[in-house]
């Protein structure tokens, strides 16, 4: 009860701060978006092509992922990758804001590209019971360690993704999985140049889920080592970024409050002064030399 207590008052807390920036900011879906990501199909993976994919150890089951190379992809090329990991499902707002908790909804990674110059893979989380994607919270944490290893892995293989530039994002759920995943053990930590993390980030908030306690989650973070974070939250990234400071996690984070109250990674589609600065932020990760953690 009082894990359900806290998190209620965060929640009422957060409430206060959407309600306060609502009386000076436009909803964000008000804005037109001048990018629009590509509708997930079946089919053979191919410049230009988000595709329904899957790999033959899951051939026989619903889980699956989407993958799309930049629409200037060729295979003599080695591409920078963006794994994405998507929010919860089930969550609607007064404000129009949606997650179905899928791989297809997720915005990140081709509003930070605009589809050109890097792979994008939205990942799932595994249901290893009943052998399909999870669209709430975590279904097997270390299996979706494992199927995200195999996923880049193959990925770098088969579409020239260069394992020396690979990113992390994520959006809500996702966000947290950026670290209660991605850095859950040092084999996956080891994989990513840099993280994106977008409205809540692991160990802030006290979750109903095990080892989403301070201390579980500050030794995921040691995981990173130092290197690149960029952090975002709609209102207000302050208790990301005081958790983070205050606990002296070691990375060169970059912190950037959304002017919106939205829930909702489609900020990336609008023409934003953030998503330029999120998209600046990802051209200078990926140009410099990767930083071993």
């Amino acid at each position: 009860m009082k894990i359900f207590a806290a998190v209620f008052a965060t929640f009422l807390s957060w409430i206060t701060l959407v309600v306060q920036a609502s009386e000076k900011n436009s909803n964000l879906n008000n804005i037109p978006s001048d990018i629009v990501v590509p509708k997930m199909i079946e089919g053979i993976p191919g410049a230009g092509k988000r595709i329904k994919h899957n790999w033959p150890e899951e051939k026989n089951t619903a889980i699956h992922h989407a993958l799309y190379l930049p629409e200037n992809w060729t295979a003599k090329s080695k591409w920078p990758v963006i794994i994405e990991f998507a929010g919860n499902g089930g969550y609607k707002n007064n404000l129009g804001d949606v997650s179905l908790g899928t791989v297809d909804g997720c915005s990140l990674g081709y509003g930070i590209t605009k589809g050109r110059n890097a792979i994008w893979a939205c990942l799932p989380f595994i249901d290893s019971k009943n052998k399909q994607n999870a669209s709430n919270w975590w279904g097997d944490p270390d299996a979706t360690v494992e199927y995200t290893l195999r996923s880049v892995k193959n990925i770098c293989e088969q579409y020239q993704g260069d394992a020396d530039n690979i990113i992390l994002a994520g959006f809500s759920r996702g966000s947290i999985a950026c670290s209660y995943i991605g850095l859950r053990n040092n084999e996956i930590a080891k994989l990513w140049k840099g993280l994106i993390c977008h409205s809540h980030i692991d160990g802030v908030t006290k979750w109903p889920y095990k080892d989403s306690d301070q201390e579980s989650a500050l030794l995921r973070w040691q995981r990173l080592g130092g290197r690149s974070a960029f952090i975002s939250h709609e209102v207000s990234v302050q208790k990301a970024r005081d958790f983070l400071t205050s606990n002296k996690v070691s990375g060169d984070f970059t912190f950037l409050d959304l002017p919106f109250p939205n829930h909702s990674d489609k900020w990336v589609l609008k023409e934003l002064e953030e998503r330029k600065k999120v998209q600046a932020w990802f051209e200078k990760i990926i140009s410099k030399p990767r930083k071993s953690p």
